[in-house]
């Protein structure tokens, strides 16, 4: 396998490693972490400056239409620093409706989520829980009738749409919801690594016929989402193994640093096995959606590898650090609470392999292969 990145996607990858760590130094995402902002409202004026928010937007949608691969560049980046700007999310919402969306209210809020004028969000956690999904759509004349909750949808009460995924009676559709409907009130609360997000509730919520999505849409977005909810983890994981040799190469005990024993070691090198286990399927994954192959398997195999590598990785990093691990005037246990918030999007990690061990169920020749003959995805 080749992992070898173009000069674009390179430049793209330093640009936004400077970019997040001058921004994001310990003391400032400490000063940020007591100012109660939902987010660093600063520093995503210099994403959107640098148009790092758009750069899986088809470019006929004023976007860079770079693919996956560069935007997993840029989340490991963002993971490394714990940029707190909610970066995949707006993009992945906005690239999903450029390319999904018709009419011109579609439009308009394409143009407005690409210029910065605005925040988008989604949630598809609910395809992936147990509990399932607890909004539902029903057609009426004219478009459809939305009931029901989306837990958790991350910085709902700043955004001004969503795409939010939707039960239609057995099946899964994603809609567009205006966030200022009077129809949609909002539960605020706060995510454990303190990411501002509210439960969204629609009563006897009309949308128009364009707010439905065509059903390929769904597992277009998902696909995608596991990629980069995986690329922030990985980057996020990098940091943690880094951070902690620094401190086990420092900090002694009976004499030694605690680098030089045999246990710290063989922790530090399962650390080391669980990041680079992520970062081939993540490479994988995506070059397969950039090259326009289906990628469900793969999608869900690194998703479920990303929650592996946060519980793993963190557990490992905390230990290692030992008392100062869980004292909240160090850094470390940062990445631990961004590592958890991770492993729970779209689902932990049993929910993922119940998905995954569904369609190994379902199909007989698995696509693994390089030797087969795999056609681009219409």
């Amino acid at each position: 396998m080749d992992f070898t990145v173009d000069e674009d996607q390179a430049a793209i990858a330093d640009m936004a490693g400077r970019l997040f760590s001058e921004q994001c130094d310990d003391v400032r995402l400490s000063a940020f972490d007591r100012s109660g902002q939902p987010y660093d409202a600063d520093l995503w004026r210099k994403v959107v400056e640098t148009g790092l928010h758009a750069l899986l937007v088809d470019a006929d949608a004023g976007g860079s239409g770079l693919g996956m691969t560069a935007l997993a560049l840029v989340l490991q980046a963002q993971g490394r620093a714990l940029a707190p700007v909610p970066l995949w999310r707006h993009q992945l919402a906005t690239a999903t409706l450029a390319k999904f969306g018709e009419g011109g209210a579609n439009k308009a809020l394409v143009e407005g989520a690409v210029a910065g004028d605005f925040l988008a969000t989604l949630s598809i956690d609910g395809t992936m829980q147990a509990s399932g999904l607890s909004l539902r759509a029903r057609a009426v004349e004219g478009g459809w009738r939305l009931d029901g909750t989306v837990q958790a949808v991350p910085l709902a009460a700043q955004s001004r749409w969503a795409v939010l995924a939707a039960d239609t009676g057995g099946a899964v559709q994603l809609f567009v919801i205006d966030l200022a409907d009077p129809a949609v009130c909002f539960v605020e609360g706060s995510f454990t690594h303190g990411e501002r997000v509210a439960d969204v509730v629609c009563a006897d919520c009309l949308v128009s016929a364009q707010a439905a999505l065509p059903a390929t849409a769904h597992r277009w977005l998902e696909q995608r989402a596991c990629a980069a909810v995986a690329a922030l983890q990985l980057g996020l994981s990098e940091e943690q193994l880094r951070r902690t040799a620094e401190y086990i190469g420092e900090r002694r005990q009976f004499d030694r640093a605690i680098a030089t024993f045999q246990a710290a070691q063989m922790q530090m090198a399962d650390g080391y096995i669980h990041r680079e286990t992520l970062r081939s399927a993540l490479m994988q994954l995506c070059y397969r959606l950039d090259a326009g192959l289906d990628a469900a398997p793969q999608a869900l195999a690194t998703k479920f590898l990303a929650c592996e590598a946060g519980h793993r990785v963190g557990h490992m990093a905390q230990h290692l650090h030992g008392g100062i691990g869980v004292d909240t005037t160090y850094p470390i246990h940062r990445y631990q609470l961004w590592s958890r918030a991770l492993g729970l999007a779209m689902g932990g990690p049993n929910s993922v392999l119940s998905r995954l061990g569904d369609w190994l169920a379902g199909n007989d020749a698995l696509g693994w292969k390089y030797d087969l003959d795999e056609q681009p995805v219409a």
